[in-house]
C-alpha cells in the first residue's frame, strides 16, 4: 500500500500584515514536519490575507520567488517536505497574479498555478495556464478556491492525468460562500479534493465557518473547522483513495 501524510494548514492570517502572516506559515509548516507530513498545504493568499489590497495596496508584490520565498525553499528542503504556499506575485511584465507556488522536499520551486477565476478579486489578472505539477510520482492539480465554481480547471486537470486535486482557498459561507462546488468537482472528475480553506476576518468577509476538508465522489471524508489556526493531518491511501486516519492540532 502506498500512503502519504498530508497537512492543511488552516490558518488565521492577519490581512496585509505579511511579516506575521510569514512567520505563522514557517511555523506551521515546521509543526506540520514534525508530524512527518510529506505534503503541507496552505489556504489561498496564506501571505497576505485575501483582501489585502484595501489595506496595503499591491506595490509590495514581487516577482517569484522573492527573499522570503527562497528562504522557505531552503527551509523545506530542510525538512525534506513538499509544500504548497498562496501568494500573490508580480510577473516579468508587472502583472499581478492570485498565485500557489508549489516547493517540492529538494528545496525546487516544482511549480505554480495561477488563479483563473478573478472576478470578484479586483487586484490581479486571470491565470491562462493549467498544468499538474509532479510530487513524486503523483501529480497534484492546484484549484485555487473560485476556480471551484465551474468544472473548467477540474477537467483540465483530470485531463492532463492529475491524480490528485488540491484546493487552496479563503472561502468562508454566506452569500457567496461555497454551495457544493467542491463536492461537485470531485463528482465530475472522480479526483480526490483536498480543500485547505481558512479561519479568521479580514476586511468584510468572515471566515470563522469556513471548513477544510477531503472529498471523493462528492462525499466527505474528512471536514474541520475551528476558530484558531490549526494543522490538520491524515494518511491518504493513494491506491485505495481513502483516508486512513486523522488528526487535528490548534496552534
Amino acid at each position: 500500500m502506498r500512503k502519504i501524510r498530508v497537512a492543511l494548514l488552516h490558518l488565521l492570517p492577519r490581512v496585509g500584515d505579511i511579516p506575521y502572516n510569514q512567520q505563522l506559515i514557517e511555523k506551521a509548516v515546521k509543526l506540520a514536519a514534525a508530524k512527518q507530513a510529506d505534503w503541507i498545504i496552505t489556504p489561498e493568499l496564506a501571505v497576505s490575507g485575501l483582501q489585502f489590497s484595501r489595506k496595503i495596496g499591491t506595490n509590495w508584490i514581487e516577482q517569484q520567488p522573492d527573499t522570503w520565498m527562497n528562504h522557505v525553499r531552503m527551509l523545506v528542503k530542510s525538512l525534506k517536505v513538499n509544500v504548497f504556499v498562496g501568494c500573490p506575485e508580480r510577473s516579468e511584465d508587472g502583472k499581478l497574479y492570485n498565485s500557489v507556488f508549489v516547493i517540492n522536499r529538494n528545496g525546487d520551486l516544482a511549480g505554480r498555478q495561477r488563479k483563473a477565476a478573478t472576478l470578484s478579486d479586483g487586484w490581479c489578472e486571470s491565470g491562462t495556464v493549467i498544468e499538474p505539477i509532479d510530487l513524486g510520482g503523483i501529480k497534484a492539480g492546484v484549484m485555487i478556491c473560485a476556480d471551484a465554481y465551474t468544472k473548467t480547471v477540474a477537467s483540465t486537470l483530470l485531463a492532463k492525468r492529475a491524480d490528485i486535486i488540491v484546493a487552496p482557498s479563503s472561502w468562508g459561507p454566506g452569500l457567496h460562500g461555497p454551495n457544493g462546488e467542491w463536492e461537485q468537482r470531485s463528482i465530475d472528475t472522480g479526483l480526490p479534493v483536498f480543500v485547505c480553506n481558512r479561519t479568521g476576518e479580514d476586511e468584510t468577509v468572515a471566515f470563522w465557518e469556513a471548513e477544510s476538508m477531503v472529498l471523493k465522489d462528492g462525499k466527505r471524508l474528512l471536514s474541520h473547522k475551528s476558530r484558531q489556526s490549526a494543522i490538520v493531518t491524515f494518511d491518504w491511501d493513494v491506491e485505495k483513495m481513502n483516508v486512513l486516519s486523522s488528526e487535528r492540532q490548534l496552534i
